[in-house]
């Protein structure tokens, strides 16, 4: 995405904030995300319980339900992290379903019929589901026949947060006039993240072992990575230390403060504010279109929507009331 660039010789000082990478575990802990392959048997919500009393947090939630039966990609949001769940959420997901027929189709049949559920779809939520029954539409981005066993067939989807593959296996089986049930559910990647960027609940019981009883804590360092990296997709502007402090008291961003922003943006959109250090400040909503900012001399530009950094970590550069 191309920017519009204010300031082409901005400065940082070091003595204040931290790259992303450089952050302490307990930095990282306070606003982080861990990626845990999850095993079936346990609700996301029972993970992250046990999660966060092993790691001894206040707060951590998971970003993404997956049924108890179903395995693989869940974040665990930690902090502050906690305050981005519902722009994960809306990642696109792919998973690896096994579908039981009681009468197995034709293989032509069996293809055509995966064909003509890509695209857009009805997905109403299955019984089973917590979620308020209404119809709703999704895109499936790709269905692919990998397998055919028996009466078991192993399929790829590709689709949009939010799509309930119980109702995909319903939906088959009227197509093809024979029950499909969901045997087996593993998704493979949420977002950008995948299987191999994942730890197993024993793998992260063990870090956190060697972090409390050993006090080596390299290992935990590696598994909980800061903010940053469930943001590196998302529209973003960038500013100068100054601006950082005053946005993490709930400032208006002006003009003056900011450094860069993308091109095209119109009136209303949020985008993320980073700082020069390339860290997290937190989400703001134009209050004019990115091209017509630029023309500006002086003012407001943008409103927080969602704060991210501590008032402590930049120095206030204002003066305060006696």
């Amino acid at each position: 995405m191309s920017v519009h660039v204010l300031d082409s010789k901005p400065t940082t000082d070091d003595a204040f904030g931290t790259v992303p990478d450089e952050r302490t575990l307990e930095q990282r802990l306070a606003s982080g995300f861990i990626l845990v392959d999850k095993p079936a048997g346990p609700t996301s919500h029972q993970l992250a319980a046990w999660a966060r009393d092993l790691l001894g947090l206040d707060r951590l939630g998971h970003g993404g339900t997956l049924d108890p039966f179903a395995t693989g990609v869940l974040p665990l949001m930690a902090g502050r992290c906690m305050k981005i769940t519902n722009k994960i959420l809306k990642h696109k997901k792919t998973y690896i379903a096994v579908f039981r027929f009681r009468t197995m189709p034709d293989e032509a049949d069996l293809k055509k019929t995966i064909a003509s559920m890509t695209g857009r779809i009805y997905n109403v939520p299955p019984e089973v589901s917590a979620v308020k029954v209404q119809v709703r539409t999704r895109t499936i981005h790709a269905f692919e026949l990998l397998d055919v066993e028996g009466n078991d067939a192993v399929a790829r989807i590709s689709c949009d947060a939010g799509t309930y593959i119980r109702t995909m296996a319903r939906d088959m089986g009227l197509l093809l006039n024979t029950p499909v049930t969901l045997k087996e559910l593993r998704r493979e990647t949420s977002g950008m993240f995948d299987l191999k960027d994942c730890v197993t609940m024993d793998q992260l019981a063990d870090a956190v072992w060697l972090w409390k009883e050993c006090g080596q804590e390299e290992a935990l360092k590696a598994i909980v990575h800061p903010i940053e990296k469930l943001l590196v997709d998302v529209p973003r502007c960038q500013v100068k230390d100054s601006a950082v402090a005053a946005l993490a008291y709930g400032a208006p961003l002006l003009l003056p403060g900011l450094i860069s922003i993308p091109k095209g943006l119109k009136k209303g959109t949020e985008l993320m504010v980073a700082s020069l250090k390339e860290e997290a400040v937190g989400f703001v909503k134009l209050k004019a279109d990115s091209n017509d900012i630029i023309a500006m001399e002086t003012g407001e530009i943008a409103r927080p929507s969602m704060v991210l950094m501590d008032t402590d970590v930049y120095p206030r550069r204002w003066p305060t009331s006696s």
